[in-house]
């Protein structure tokens, strides 16, 4: 008894070991206890059925395979489309001599910024047929008849995913083209190489761990997302894993839905794993020397404008496009005359019983300015949550030395990064949906957002935290603790003053991802706790695409306008972003 509390004693007497295991506690509260819940839910007596109505029951195809099938068609296919699109504007705007380069680099970082259940609504306005619910989209307003499989189902799913997640990529395989030094590809031209053989003996090999891990994120982007296969699929009765889960929760079947749940879980982590594998496993290339390296730029001569062309159109197709048809939606009557007699009634009318059964106009619309409130102060509370403890994660994570308590922290603090929205929320739901001795249940309560909220984009906060407070000298801190500033004293007086521009950005850029989120907000949602992303897929679901349109487009106003902010922020606080 006396050598555990001597342990002890040495535990929390180390400089900075209290924090780290405060930290750990954290941690384990906020990420490993629901998961850990949602798998003991699962396994007790009362449910472990499931896992056989899931996997070996008639009930199984519909239920598992089918949408596995159908979510691993759509990862695969994301994934290979992401790459192509994006490694070639990635490779055009780094290394070609092709007409507005930074116009095309700008324009192919901003599709992230558009909340796929966005793009999917406005793929809905354009390419919709009267299959579902007999209202037309724009198209086939103008006469052109559209055909099932581009309205409804697998390929508008693949399109939009696509044209979400291929920023991703983009910004991945740029960065490594960026390290391609001249020298390489000139010596290579020099012994008479081909381009061809240029670029798959030199460019690619130097670019496949970026092609990878673009790949990986989009495969695990295209596999977890909820929002389009439920938009574009659900109506023709296509299921993927995320709209099975959510439609298990939604009839009350829980543990049928925590199962599969843990399943998606353990399909995006295998795939995500198996691509840091094959990039960790593979030969590397030194790119970046001692001495100064330069760019090569390839001369496209006659293709320079036809390629330049068809980059600015994949472009303004996956960004502008989108935001144009959302807005003007918001003031057509109806999708098939979207360019004509437009209306403020679904942004300042009050009710008008001709007029989308007799629901006002956002303006006097108490359930969407409830949402707008709610999912606003959720924003704001989830910020300063987030970094406040990534803050605390990552001042620990940076000054604490190696060992096991840290290294938990770190693998904690991202483990999220591989774990779906829709399967986290279930998560919540499993250990804080029912009362926690003397502790209430928490479901259909403001606070139960927050905390899966915080949880659920800790990684970004804990990521950005690390990179400012590592420009922090840790001798600044010395100094002021050998003359007796505290722990607090010290964080507040010298560490947040110091990286307070770049803590900023971090906390505008998980306000943007919390205000846009669907996936994660879907199963928490109440019709007493609003958020604006799912109020905007109600109304869509329920017909009232014009007030889907409208609140999508306010949605869209906000994440871009503390995007930018944000990104400007960022880019102040860490100039080599400039660069």
């Amino acid at each position: 008894m006396a050598a555990i509390d001597g342990m002890g004693r040495r535990l929390f007497a180390a400089p900075g070991r209290f924090l780290s295991v405060f930290v750990l506690a954290i941690a384990v509260i906020l990420i490993a206890a629901p998961l850990v819940k949602i798998a003991l839910v699962t396994i007790s007596p009362q449910t472990i059925a499931a896992w056989g109505d899931v996997l070996t029951s008639r009930l199984s195809p519909n239920l598992f395979y089918k949408p596995l099938g159908n979510t691993l068609l759509i990862g695969a296919s994301v994934a290979g489309g992401c790459v192509i699109i994006g490694g070639f504007l990635a490779w055009l705007v780094m290394m070609t001599d092709v007409p507005f380069r930074r116009t095309i680099a700008v324009l192919s970082t901003l599709p992230f910024m558009i909340p796929s259940f966005a793009a999917a609504l406005a793929w809905s306005v354009l390419f919709r047929n009267e299959r579902v619910g007999g209202q037309i989209g724009f198209l086939q307003g103008l006469g052109m008849e559209i055909p099932d499989w581009l309205a409804w189902g697998m390929v508008p799913s693949l399109i939009v995913l696509i044209t979400h997640y291929y920023s991703l990529t983009f910004t991945v395989i740029a960065a490594a083209l960026a390290t391609v030094n001249a020298d390489l590809v000139e010596a290579a031209q020099m012994t008479g190489a081909s381009r061809r053989r240029v670029f798959f003996g030199i460019i690619l090999p130097v670019t496949l761990p970026a092609v990878i891990a673009g790949g990986s994120l989009s495969f695990a982007g295209g596999v977890s997302n909820f929002a389009v296969p439920a938009l574009l699929g659900l109506p023709v009765r296509m299921q993927t894993l995320s709209t099975r889960i959510y439609g298990m929760m939604e009839v009350g079947q829980t543990a049928r839905g925590y199962v599969i749940a843990l399943l998606l879980v353990l399909i995006s982590a295998f795939f995500l794993w198996l691509g840091n594998r094959l990039i960790t496993g593979r030969r590397s290339y030194a790119t970046i020397t001692g001495k100064g390296g330069r760019a090569k730029r390839f001369d496209l001569g006659g293709l320079r404008w036809p390629l330049c062309t068809l980059a600015l159109t994949i472009s303004v197709f996956a960004t502008i496009v989108p935001v144009l048809v959302l807005t003007a939606s918001s003031f057509a009557p109806s999708a098939s005359a979207l360019l004509s007699n437009w209306t403020l009634h679904y942004w300042l009318g009050e009710s008008t019983p001709s007029i989308a059964q007799g629901l006002a106009g956002i303006a006097h619309n108490p359930d969407i300015l409830s949402a707008i409130g709610i999912t606003i102060g959720l924003g704001l509370i989830v910020a300063a949550a987030g970094s406040a403890v990534g803050l605390l994660i990552s001042y620990s994570l940076v000054r604490a030395k190696r060992g096991f308590v840290p290294t938990a922290v770190s693998q904690l603090c991202f483990l999220p990064l591989f774990i779906p929205g829709i399967a986290f929320g279930a998560a919540y739901i499993a250990l804080y949906g029912a009362p926690i001795g003397p502790f209430p249940a928490l479901y259909g309560t403001f606070g139960l957002l927050v905390l899966a909220a915080t949880a659920f984009l800790l990684p970004f906060a804990v990521q950005t935290g690390r990179a400012v407070i590592q420009q922090v000298s840790g001798d600044l801190e010395e100094s002021a603790r050998l003359t007796g500033a505290g722990f607090v004293r010290r964080l507040t007086a010298i560490t947040i003053p110091l990286s307070a521009r770049g803590l900023t950005a971090g906390a505008l850029l998980v306000f943007v991802k919390i205000v846009r989120d669907l996936s994660l907000v879907v199963l928490l949602f109440t019709p007493t706790m609003p958020v604006l992303s799912v109020v905007a897929y109600r109304y869509a679901s329920e017909g009232f695409a014009q007030f889907a349109n409208a609140i999508t487009v306010v949605i869209l106003l906000i994440s871009i306008t503390v995007s930018l902010i944000a990104n400007r922020l960022q880019a102040k606080s860490q100039p080599w972003l400039q660069a």
